[in-house]
Order: C-alpha cells, then structure tokens, then sequence
C-alpha cells in the first residue's frame, strides 16, 4: 500500500478533527487512500447518505483507485479524463450491466466533485466524463394464470402467503420486506372488500425514502391470517423463521423459488412479483405518478417502462383481471 497521511499524521483522521480534515491536507501529496478515507469521513457523512449506498460509493471508488495505481497514476491530482474512460471500458469488457457502470460513474463524480470543491484538486476530470447509456430492460411479469398458480402453492402456509400476498399487491422492494415490523401494519378493524376500507403499512425505502402505502382486502387478509398464526415472540420482525429470527432476503428469495418451481414458473424471482404489481397496475388504468409513489421510485421514467409490458400483458388477455 501506499504511504499515506493516516501513516505520517496518525490524529489526522481523529474524530475530533473531522471538520479540520480537509484543510489539514496537502493538496500535492494527497494519496488515494487519504482522498477515499476522506471522502468517506467527510463527503457520505455529511450526506447522511445510507448505509448501503456509502459501502457501494466506497468499493467503487476504491475499484478506480486499485485500478490506476499499477498504471502510474497514484494521486487524484494526476487523473484525466482519458484514464477516466479506460476505466470504464475495462467494466465493460467485463460484462458489467449499464446500471452498475452508470452507479460506479456517479460515484466517481462524487469523489472528484468533493476533493475539488474542497480545494484538493486543479481540476476535475469527470466535467466532461459521459456515464454509459441507461438500459431499460423489458422487466418479466407473472400472467393471470403464473401469479394464481403461484398463490395456490402456497395458500397452506400462512407466512409465506402472506409474504408473497404482500409483495404481489403493494410490490415493495425485497429488502423492504425484510425491514418491515410489526408496528408498521395497520388493519382494518372489519377486513371486507370494501374498496375504503384499507389497512396500512409503513415502508422504510431505498435511499432512506420512507412511503406508507394502503393495503387493499387481499394483502389485509393474508396480513391478518399471519398474525393470527404467528408465534408471540419480543421480536418485532414481521416475518420471522421456523426458529423465531427474522427472516433475511436469502431466506425470503429460496422460499419464493421454491414456489416458483412448484408452480412451474421460469426465469422469475422476487423482484418479477414487482414487476407483475406495477405491470398490472398499468394494465387497470393505475396513474404512472401513483405506481411511481407506490413503488418509490425516483425517476418517472423508471416507471413508464411499464407502458410496455402492460401491452404485452394486454395481448395476453389478463386486462380484465385484477391481483
């Protein structure tokens, strides 16, 4: 590794000295491993960015780090557009999704965009870098027939009913699913199929956007059937195990597998119970703004793909019926 200031000036780094950092450095000397400690210390905190999203910024930009060092280039300082470039075709030679090449460009311009706002760059390379071309991959989608047989197979087990219930009509994320608690259910007093008469739950979201969706007759039924058969734990976790431990998106995503097999669907996953709400949203005539909102997306545009699996839905005459 790198000579780096955490070795010269080991108190640099001292929590106490966090608003100080930025000025404490030589903008000459700054190695790659100050400039990734610092934008990690000081940039994603004073973000408050999430948790998850501070470790992918992170391993990106450690990636470009491990990548320019063997090539000579072992400050910030030194790095040009052209650098830049190659380092995004070697992602591409490597097979990764325009998605994850888009997300490692943004977080290469947050680190750049940091050291040069706090005067530790001349310049900055990534004015002129061009993130790759977003895809938009037609999403698969369960038919009337896939998501009836799906339920069907697991209609015996109240959990994964109500999982699978859940997931089909209000189309949360995965690990939303897994954060969820029994304090963020809110049932009807009477569960009938009065379209007013919803229950609600509250979603803890990508990015930290929290949402509160409404939850019609059929999720508040499996909802309740769960409750009613789940164990009286001091464990909040809606969905716990066999062994009473809250269930993590491992154990969510083979217990959906294994349905999927029984039920003889192919090449679907957790996420296609997504896809088939907000599919079927479209198809009934749903407003894009309210999917976009109910699925928390940030971008419109992430939501009107759906226009066009709703037409293929449409050809497959599922038009007429509602999940």
């Amino acid at each position: 590794m790198s000579l780096c200031y955490a070795d010269i000036m080991p108190g640099l780094f001292d929590q106490t000295n966090i608003g100080e950092l930025t000025e404490k450095v030589d903008p000459d000397k700054l190695l790659w491993d100050d400039a990734v400690r610092l934008f990690e210390t000081v940039y994603m905190a004073s973000r408050n960015l999430a948790q998850r999203t501070r470790k992918e910024y992170k391993t990106d930009v450690i990636q470009l780090a491990e990548f320019l060092q063997p090539r000579g280039v072992t400050k910030p300082q030194d790095v040009g557009l052209r650098h830049l470039q190659a380092f995004l075709a070697q992602l591409d030679s490597q097979g990764l999704s325009g998605v994850t090449r888009r997300r490692k460009t943004a977080s290469i311009k947050s680190l750049f965009n940091f050291l040069s706002a706090s005067s530790l760059l001349a310049h900055n390379p990534t004015q002129q870098l061009t993130p790759p071309e977003r895809e938009y991959n037609e999403p698969r989608f369960l038919t009337t027939l896939e998501y009836r047989a799906l339920l069907r197979a697991c209609s015996h087990e109240t959990r994964d009913a109500a999982i699978m219930e859940l997931i089909l009509q209000t189309g949360i994320r995965l690990s939303e699913a897994t954060k969820l608690t029994t304090y963020d259910v809110e049932l009807p007093l009477r569960i009938n199929r009065d379209p007013t008469n919803t229950g609600k739950i509250f979603i803890r979201g990508k990015g930290r956007k929290n949402r509160t969706l409404p939850l019609n007759y059929k999720a508040c039924r499996a909802v309740k059937a769960w409750l009613s058969a789940r164990p009286e734990i001091a464990e909040p976790a809606l969905f716990v195990t066999k062994f009473r431990e809250p269930m993590g998106e491992r154990g969510i995503q083979r217990m959906v597998q294994k349905y999927m097999s029984e039920a003889g669907i192919r090449n679907a996953s957790v996420h296609t119970l997504r896809h088939t709400m907000a599919t079927h949203h479209v198809v009934n005539g749903t407003n894009l703004k309210t999917i976009q909102d109910m699925l928390g997306h940030a971008d419109l545009k992430t939501t009107s793909i759906y226009v066009s699996t709703a037409k293929e839905a449409m050809k497959r005459d599922v038009q007429d019926h509602a999940l």
